[in-house]
């Protein structure tokens, strides 16, 4: 038994409350180590006879990657503490593995050997809005989806698409546009929008705000935006804005103020100033956003900053009815101003949603006391290896995704952001080197996949772009120039999304068809309801045998329709170059 890979905390994605009622309790073996685990467990004051009074219960092995095997159990504890352990088997061999270590013997002369979770307070649970679970967002670049007031577009604007984007050109994309386009983004099925900065802003992506309550005058007013909640909300559709409070833009008054009036300026500890007077080259003498001297970084620290951003937090929550703010470069801010931000803006609306920037392990800021989730950029970058550019195997990809559904609790996963692409990263069908089959693969997984899934606007029609600026390219509203069968695919899978419940919020199993590197099978479980998927990442067509005794079920394509009895012993799913099937699985 390989003691040193078994490894368990009390605290965070290993030891959490799920819900008011319930632990989850999670332990790491060595990958194919140990046979069996079983949950040792009880009330740190139950006592009889000078001993502690212990149950046990087997754990269930959820999900191996290349490492490590990964063993979980659910439980309700009767009065809300708990001390447990566990009993591993590996061959004859068997210990007990308890905070203070390893013993033969279930210790029961005192409960101090054993981990501990002190009290399941429902005050500290991790609670992300619910609704959150069963959307599709859609990212709109505001400047770039639709032109509804030329009126108001800049001046020198470009024409509709008439040319590729520079970083510093216009097109007059606004707020009217998006209004104007809200019966297209329904009938796709978007259940969410989430657009990048729309306050005033000298910059065509606003992330250099100079007003933060003010609307950019390109984009509309405050009655535009309180049209298009109020005609979003009308169609089942939820509105998240974009927060930029670790830097601000070269214009905000603040920083204007302290570039003149310099060490006397009443703002100078508004940001992180290394000495006046302040100078750009060949770096900024203050704090920046990177070394990008028009975006200086905000000390949101200081109490009249915090004061500030707060204000801004919630004003467009009460006066708007906004339902998310996603929050830019998240993880450069101090945790406290996360904290003291959660309780603002969730005093005001419980069920808004918090979305963090963050492209690494987040597990700090998902404790239930900040973000409601963060964008899973690791999710990305697993799915685009896999499915687009094929440089990792069905195997490695699995093992991709377990781990990192392992590194988070289970209510984490099921509000994670779940994109593709976005403005920040080149067009989903462009990593596909233009092939659609691929595109179709990756929508595939994302919109069978738990968690919140987002599509950048216009990867459903076939967009295409390298980086930033080429992947913010004018949204292309001609159906001559769409592919029309790639969106088809598309709204299909948002339909069908919404029709199961496992797609949305199951359980997720990666089985093992063959020894294929290019043959995926994963099954998504929600009680009663279970789909099994199965692709051929190939150019070669392909017969991909089902991993599981299916005989005495039904199965359904949920894409035909098509139904009939699994009867034989052995079943395969005859798949053609880069094709898939979807089978909900039915007793007879």
């Amino acid at each position: 038994m390989q003691k040193e890979a078994i490894h368990h905390r009390p605290t965070d994605h290993f030891a959490y409350a799920y819900d008011s009622e319930t632990l989850h309790l999670r332990l790491q073996t060595k990958k194919h180590d140990i046979d069996h685990v079983e949950l040792l467990f009880g009330d740190p004051y139950e006592w009889q006879g000078g001993a502690w009074q212990f149950q046990t219960m087997p754990m269930r092995k959820t999900g191996s990657d290349e490492r490590f095997d990964y063993w979980f159990a659910e439980v309700r504890p009767p009065y809300r503490r708990l001390r447990y352990g566990f009993m591993l088997q590996s061959g004859g061999e068997k210990l007990i593995y308890t905070e203070k270590g390893f013993f033969h013997e279930a210790p029961t002369d005192d409960t101090a050997y054993y981990f501990c979770f002190p009290f399941l307070h429902r005050v500290d649970l991790f609670q992300a809005p619910d609704w959150v679970k069963d959307t599709v967002w859609y990212q709109i670049f505001p400047e770039r989806f639709a032109n509804g007031n030329p009126a108001i577009s800049p001046e020198g604007a470009r024409p509709w698409g008439s040319e590729d984007p520079t970083p510093t050109s216009f097109f007059g994309g606004d707020l009217q546009g998006i209004i104007d386009h809200l019966d297209y983004l329904a009938d796709l099925g978007i259940t969410g929008i989430y657009l990048t900065p729309i306050f005033r802003a000298p910059s065509n992506h606003k992330y250099d705000t100079a007003d933060y309550f003010e609307i950019d005058p390109h984009f509309g007013d405050k009655e535009t935006l309180k049209t298009l909640v109020r005609r979003c909300h009308e169609r089942g559709i939820r509105v998240m804005l974009d927060a930029v409070f670790n830097h601000c833009g070269y214009e905000f008054a603040p920083f204007q103020d302290v570039l003149k009036h310099g060490a006397a300026s009443k703002y100078k500890d508004w940001f992180h100033i290394r000495g006046f007077p302040l100078q750009t080259e060949p770096r900024p003498n203050y704090d920046t956003f990177a070394f990008v001297p028009h975006m200086p970084k905000l000390n949101t620290a200081h109490p009249e900053v915090k004061r500030y951003l707060l204000d801004v937090a919630t004003y467009w929550i009460r006066e708007f009815d906004i339902d998310g703010w996603r929050l830019d470069v998240a993880n450069e801010i101090d945790h406290q101003f996360w904290r003291e931000f959660r309780q603002a803006v969730k005093a005001l609306k419980p069920d808004l949603y918090i979305l963090g920037e963050i492209w690494h392990d987040a597990m700090p800021w998902l404790r239930g006391d900040q973000f409601d989730a963060v964008m899973n950029y690791p999710f990305t970058d697993g799915a685009l290896r896999f499915f687009a550019k094929e440089d990792i195997s069905a195997r490695q990809f699995a093992d991709i995704m377990i781990q990192m559904l392992h590194s988070y609790p289970k209510q984490v996963n099921e509000a994670a952001f779940n994109l593709l692409g976005s403005h920040d990263t080149p067009r989903l069908l462009t990593v596909c080197g233009g092939d659609v089959r691929k595109a179709k693969l990756l929508f595939l997984f994302q919109l069978t996949f738990t968690g919140s899934p987002c599509i950048y606007y216009g990867d459903e029609i076939g967009m295409t772009g390298g980086n930033d600026p080429q992947c913010r390219k004018c949204m292309v509203w001609d159906p001559g120039q769409q592919n029309r069968e790639l969106l088809a695919h598309v709204k299909q899978l948002i339909a069908l999304r919404k029709q199961h419940q496992a797609l949305r919020r199951g359980d997720i199993a990666f089985l093992s068809a063959d020894d294929n590197p290019n043959h995926l099978v994963y099954e998504k479980m929600d009680g009663d309801e279970t789909v099994l998927v199965i692709v051929n990442r190939s150019n070669d067509a392909a017969d991909i045998p089902l991993p599981l005794d299916l005989r005495g079920k039904w199965l359904v394509d949920l894409v035909t329709g098509e139904r009939f009895a699994a009867e034989a012993e052995t079943l395969c799913a005859a798949l053609p170059p880069y094709g898939f099937v979807l089978y909900k699985v039915e007793s007879w």
